[in-house]
Parts: C-alpha cells; structure tokens; sequence
C-alpha cells in the first residue's frame, strides 16, 4: 500500500489541534466550577431605628354635642314653618309659628287687669295718707285706719298678681314664635302647618329636632387592660394623664387613607362597665367642613407609649417556625434562627420589641429555602447606616 508522503503530518497536526481544543474545554470547565458560589445569596441589612409613638387602635361613634327636640311650650294652630328640612340653623333663628291671636288677647286682657289693679291701689294708698293726717287729731278711729291700711297691702298683693298674669300672658305670647335655642343642622318637621300641637307638658308635640356639629364628639370604648397600662405610663411620667393631660387621638373614616383627622380626649368615664369591662372615653374634634354627622364609626388611635426608639425591620422578614414568630439574622456568615417578640406595623415597618438588636444583620429577602446554620453569602442589601440615618431623619412617627 503506497502512503502519501504529507499524510503522517497532517494526522499530527489534527491530533494537536483536538488536544488544544480538550485542553480549552478543561480549562472552562474549572472557571466555572471555580465561580460557583458556596453560599446561599440573601439579601440582609440591620435593623432600623427610628423614634415611634405607639397607637392603640379602637372604633368609635360620633355624636352630637348638643341635641336638642324642639317641642312647642304653648299649644294652638301652626300657622308658618320658617326653614328647609335638613338646613344649618343659628341660635336664636325663627323656626315655627303658633297663632298668635288669642295670646295676643289675653296679654291685653291682663294688661287691662293690671291697671285696674294699680289704679286701685293708688286710691287706697291716696285713702291712707288721708287717715293719716287726721289721726294724729284723734278726727278718725283706730279701726278705720288699720281697715285703709289693710285695704292698700291687699291692693299692692292684687298689683303684684295682676302684673305676674301680664308676664305669664305676654310670655305665653312670645312662646308662639318657637325659636333656635342651639346652632347645628336641624332635621325634617314632623308637624304640617294647620294641626294643632299641644305645648307646655311632657305631652308637648314634637316639631324636630336639631344637632350641633362643630365641634362634634368622638366617643370609644377601652378595655381594662389596656387603661390600666395608660394608668401606669402615666404613674412612671412616660405620658400625661387621661384626664388632666393633653392627649391627642387620630382619627380615620372608612376610605381615609390612614389618620387625616385629629382630636383632643376631653372625658374618661369614673367606673368601668360591669357588662364589658370597658371605660368609655371621649373626644372633642372640629368640624369645619360640617362632613361629620352624628352617628358615624371611625377608627379613633390613641398614644399606647411615649416616643421612644424601637428596632424595625421588613415586614416579610419575619416568618413562623412552630406557632413562634421567628427572623433569621447572619452569624459569622451563617443563618442564625431567632425568636422575637413583635409589635404594631409602622409605616410598613414591623415593630420588634425582643429577640434582635441593632447591630443585628436580619435576612429580609431569601429566607424561604435557608436552614439554620447554613451559610449565606449578603448581596443588594442596604446598609443598615444608612437605613438608620433616612430613618432618624424622620422624626417621631405620628
């Protein structure tokens, strides 16, 4: 067999050519094996501190600070409705009218009793002066002077009870014109004009009634537990009292995006209700705008703590490990399980009152899959300096 004499070359040069091509595919392979991470990557930092203010949150109603049924004092025909059912009324406004003629009648019939009752008397006392004068000449009896005297005491006793029928009737008269007696916005008439009402007794028809508004209350009910903790921050000077302090509460519709409103508590009930074990507490809030009415719940905060600083971390860092609430803080490159104890949510912060310090590095994102004591390599985290410094710049949470 007769071989070509570049033949043994070239079979040299494509064995020298695959063995470059082993050598590369090797050397590839340890890169990579050299850059797989050991680690888990988690993302971690330390915790925030930031100054907080606690709040305790419960549901309130709001009522009226004056409410009033307008009821007639007198009683006749209703002659004219002086407003728009559901209008804003001020103090002293005219609302209903009640004929007005035969109290007009009768104030004029005790004014005419009245100064017959006066003219009497002025003649008897004219009748005395006289019996006076003549009995210091012996001219007139005793007895006809005590008799003119007497006559001028009875006379003064009939002045006095015709000018009391003249106040009763002119009174009488003036309650014709049912006014006002506080500002709020007053609800429908129950009465139409041309019925008779009756007035005067606690029979008295009822014509509406009106409500105050600005400022309006804001009344909430407290469990035991809960007030006596507000009574011992108060005995150790960690918050002002209930009752003689200024404590402010917030206050959310429903819709509201947290706590817009604001209040100041203004009453603390004296016992707590044997049924509930609640102390009902009040508070006076301003209503400028007039969109609160009597009748509607909020949710209503008030101050659990003074401010203090308090350890927060992520939400979704915190997860449950047999009915305990537990974190995963870094540990000499190693996951370290912690139990803690938690608090409200702040400003999407979760509160941590035990179990992680401020030099503690927690796991907040890549925790599903992590075993106690398994290493784990920190990546994209933020710094828990400057986590803390945007924090502190905060202030106290409100």
């Amino acid at each position: 067999m007769t071989h070509h004499p570049l033949a043994a070359p070239g079979r040299v040069a494509l064995v020298f050519l695959a063995a470059l091509s082993l050598a590369a595919c090797d050397a590839g392979a340890k890169k990579v094996e050299d850059a797989k991470p050991n680690a888990l990557r988690v993302v971690a930092a330390k915790p925030t501190i930031k100054a907080v203010t606690e709040w305790d949150e419960y549901t309130g109603r709001f009522t009226a600070v004056e409410s009033v049924q307008i009821r007639a004092r007198v009683s006749g025909y209703l002659t004219a409705i002086h407003f728009q059912d559901g209008q804003m009324v001020k103090q002293g406004d005219l609302l209903f009218t009640i004929d007005r003629r035969p109290f007009a009648m009768a104030a004029a019939s005790a004014e005419a009793d009245a100064k017959v009752a006066d003219s009497t008397l002025g003649f008897a006392r004219q009748e005395l002066a006289r019996a006076e004068v003549l009995r210091k000449s012996d001219t007139v009896p005793e007895r006809t002077f005590d008799e003119r005297t007497t006559t001028v005491r009875q006379g003064e006793a009939r002045l006095a009870a015709a000018n009391a029928a003249l106040d009763r009737a002119k009174l009488n008269l003036e309650f014709t014109e049912v006014r006002a007696p506080v500002s709020g916005r007053i609800d429908t008439h129950t009465v139409s004009v041309g019925n008779l009402i009756s007035g005067g007794d606690t029979n008295a028809t009822l014509l509406t009634n009106i409500v105050s508004l600005d400022p309006i209350r804001l009344t909430f009910d407290v469990d035991q537990d809960a007030y006596l903790k507000y009574v011992r921050s108060m005995q150790d000077g960690s918050r002002p009292s209930l009752r003689e302090g200024i404590n402010t509460v917030r206050i959310a519709l429903p819709g509201d995006k947290g706590f817009p409103r604001s209040g100041k508590l203004d009453f603390v009930s004296n016992q707590i209700d044997r049924g509930s074990g609640t102390v009902r507490m009040r508070s006076i809030v301003g209503n400028k705008d007039l969109s609160l009415a009597p009748g509607l719940f909020a949710k209503v905060q008030l101050a659990g703590t003074a401010a203090h600083d308090a350890v927060m971390i992520p939400d979704q860092a915190v997860s449950t490990d047999q009915g305990a609430r537990v974190v995963f803080v870094v540990e000499d490159g190693k996951a370290r399980l912690r139990n803690v104890t938690l608090g409200p949510l702040i400003d999407g912060l979760r509160l941590v009152r035990d179990g992680v310090g401020a030099g503690d590095v927690v796991i907040s994102s890549g925790s599903q899959n992590i075993r106690a004591g398994e290493a784990v390599a920190v990546v994209d985290g933020p710094s828990g300096a400057q986590r803390n410094a945007d924090a502190q710049t905060g202030g106290v949470i409100r």
